[in-house]
């Protein structure tokens, strides 16, 4: 396990938080599964519009087909309500393969660069792993080298005071590589053992800013051997397919470690999550489904799918 573990009451939390998509998928799902006697190419097609409108995307809902095709030719499907044992079974194959609880090794500094565009939650994210870290007996330093926004280093302020962690910080439209060298240094003299880096919500158009970044790590890299340690992108669940889009974007531009997953609580768009885990094979390592700082969590792919098929639980 990683660092912090799940506790008790959120999975009941989770339940409420997925409604929306359990809403949007589970309801089209059940009135296919149900509404038909026998296992045909119109079950199949029809299934396969309703969770591509689910933004589970096409290579999920392919593999999914092929699943219960292979059952059928197996005679392990008789009839159409063992397909959604098949639905989930299927779910919590691929998004196991994502689950990866974000390891910090003891005694040793370790740096996590966050990325993402603006709005997706990721100075918020910022404070809340600085929490929880915190809570795990962690000394925690944050850092502002999103240093194009004014407003992106008072909120990396207000939440350093509220979680009680120091915060590295330049004035407005200083080099961004400065402030974490700096950082870096402090946290070689004992200052901390984790160190979380917020950076300007950069766009893949952005060329300069992108460039930047780029010489961010290779300046943490110079400073600290295997800086920096984790690449990690927060993307908006409510964005659907833009956080697909992004996924890819800042894969390619920046090497992403890991994934952060924000504001499922609110959307019916949480589908997105096997599309994700499908197409790009990164860890997902958070979710978050709400405001509290308790309500960014570990993602658990087991708890996650039972918490979306538990209908009517909630």
């Amino acid at each position: 396990m990683g660092i912090f573990q799940n506790k008790s009451g959120f999975f009941d939390k989770l339940k409420r938080g997925l409604a929306k998509t359990r809403a949007l998928l589970m309801t089209d799902v059940n009135e296919i599964i149900l509404g038909k006697k026998e296992i045909s190419q119109e079950l199949f097609d029809e299934l396969e519009e309703a969770l591509i409108a689910a933004d589970v995307g096409p290579a999920f809902t392919a593999e999914l087909i092929e699943n219960i095709t292979a059952k059928v030719k197996r005679r392990e499907l008789d009839s159409p309500e063992r397909l959604q044992e098949v639905l989930r079974d299927t779910m919590k194959t691929i998004l196991k393969r994502s689950e990866a609880p974000l390891v910090i090794p003891e005694k040793e500094i370790f740096s996590i660069l966050v990325v993402g565009v603006n709005g997706t939650g990721k100075t918020t994210t910022i404070g809340k792993l600085a929490y929880q870290f915190k809570g795990a007996g962690r000394s925690v330093m944050m850092v502002a080298a999103d240093t194009f926004r004014a407003a992106a280093i008072e909120q990396l302020e207000i939440w350093s005071q509220r979680v009680d962690v120091p915060l590295i910080k330049h004035k407005m439209n200083s080099d961004p590589s400065a402030v974490v060298f700096d950082a870096i240094q402090a946290a070689k003299s004992g200052k901390a053992e984790v160190l979380i880096v917020d950076t300007a919500g950069r766009l893949h158009t952005q060329i300069n800013l992108m460039e930047e970044m780029k010489k961010m790590k290779r300046v943490m890299g110079r400073e600290l051997p295997g800086a920096p340690h984790e690449i990690l992108l927060v993307l908006d669940a409510t964005t659907g397919q833009n956080a697909v889009n992004q996924a890819k974007m800042f894969s390619n531009a920046v090497g992403v470690t890991g994934l952060v997953l924000t504001k499922l609580d609110g959307t019916s768009k949480g589908g997105v999550i096997l599309r994700i885990a499908k197409e790009y094979k990164i860890p997902i390592r958070f979710i978050g489904i709400g405001e509290g700082l308790d309500d960014l969590r570990e993602f658990n792919s087991e708890e996650f799918v039972e918490a979306l098929f538990e209908q009517g639980k909630s």
